[in-house]
C-alpha cells in the first residue's frame, strides 16, 4: 500500500504537495528532537534557545494541519473516492509525528524542575545512548518510508522495540537510585520522553510493512501472517 501511495503522491501536483509537506513533516521532526536534545543533556538551554524550539514544533503543527486540510479537500472531490485509504494513512501518520515534535519540546521543558547538568554516571550514559538510538531510528525513517523499505523498515522497528525496553529498564534503575527528587524527575522525564519519540516513529515505520488497519501494531506474527 505505501509504494502505492507515493506512486499516487507523484501523479498530480496536489497530491504531491502533500506527499512532500509529510517528508518535510519527518525532516522537521528529526531537526526538532537532535536539537531538543542538546539542551536537555546541557544545561536547557538560553530562552532564546527555548524559544526556537517552541518555532520548530509550531512549523510541524501548521503542516500537520495543512495536510488535513489538503487531504479534506481532495476527497471532497468526486472521483477521488478510491484514494480514501491511502488518505486514511497519512492522517492516521501525520499525528504520530506531530507527537514526536511534542516530546522533543518536553524535553527541553525538563530544566524547569530541575536546572543545571544532569548527574555523570551510569544511568545518564545509558540516556545518552539511548538518545543516539532514537536520533538514528528518526534519522532513517524518511529515507525508509519514502523508497517503501520493507526489509530496512523491520530492522528498525526490531532497533526500536529494543530501545523501549532499555527504557523500561532504565526506569527500574532509576527508582533504586540514591538520586534526589529533582534528579529523579529529569532523568525519569528524559527517559520517558524519550520512549515516546522512539515509539511514534517505530509507528511510522510500521505503516511500511503493516495494512492499514493493523497500522501501529508490530507483533512480529502480524508482519508474517495476516488473516485477520
Amino acid at each position: 500500500m505505501l509504494r502505492e501511495m507515493f506512486n499516487l503522491f507523484r501523479s498530480t501536483e496536489p497530491l504531491q504537495e502533500l506527499g512532500d509537506n509529510f517528508a518535510k513533516m519527518l525532516e522537521r521532526s528529526q531537526e526538532l528532537t537532535e536539537a531538543a536534545g542538546d539542551l536537555y543533556f546541557g544545561e536547557g538551554g538560553s530562552p532564546d534557545q527555548r524559544t526556537e524550539i517552541y518555532r520548530r514544533d509550531v512549523k510541524i503543527n501548521k503542516l500537520e494541519r495543512r495536510i488535513r486540510k489538503q487531504v479534506i479537500k481532495h476527497l471532497s472531490l468526486g472521483g477521488n473516492s478510491a484514494d480514501l485509504p491511502y488518505c486514511l494513512l497519512l492522517m492516521s501518520l501525520v499525528k504520530d509525528v506531530e507527537r514526536i515534535g511534542d516530546y522533543a519540546k518536553n524535553l527541553t521543558e525538563v530544566h524547569d524542575f530541575r536546572p543545571g547538568l544532569l548527574p555523570d554516571d551510569d544511568i545518564v550514559a545509558e540516556l545518552r545512548a539511548i538518545r543516539g538510538e532514537v536520533e538514528e531510528v528518526i534519522g532513517s525513517t524518511r529515507q525508509v518510508f519514502l523508497e517503501a523499505d520493507r526489509e530496512r523498515a523491520m530492522e528498525l522497528i526490531q532497533q526500536s522495540r529494543a530501545i523501549l525496553q532499555r527504557c523500561d529498564g532504565l526506569i527500574v534503575r532509576i527508582a533504586q537510585s540514591r538520586y534526589d527528587a529533582g534528579a529523579a524527575t529529569a532523568v525519569a522525564l528524559g527517559t520517558r520522553y524519550y520512549k515516546r519519540i522512539g515509539a511514534h516513529s517505530m509507528n511510522v515505520l510500521t505503516s511500511v510493512v503493516m495494512p492499514l488497519h493493523k497500522l501501529d501494531y508490530y507483533d512480529e506474527d502480524s508482519v508474517v501472517a495476516d488473516d485477520d
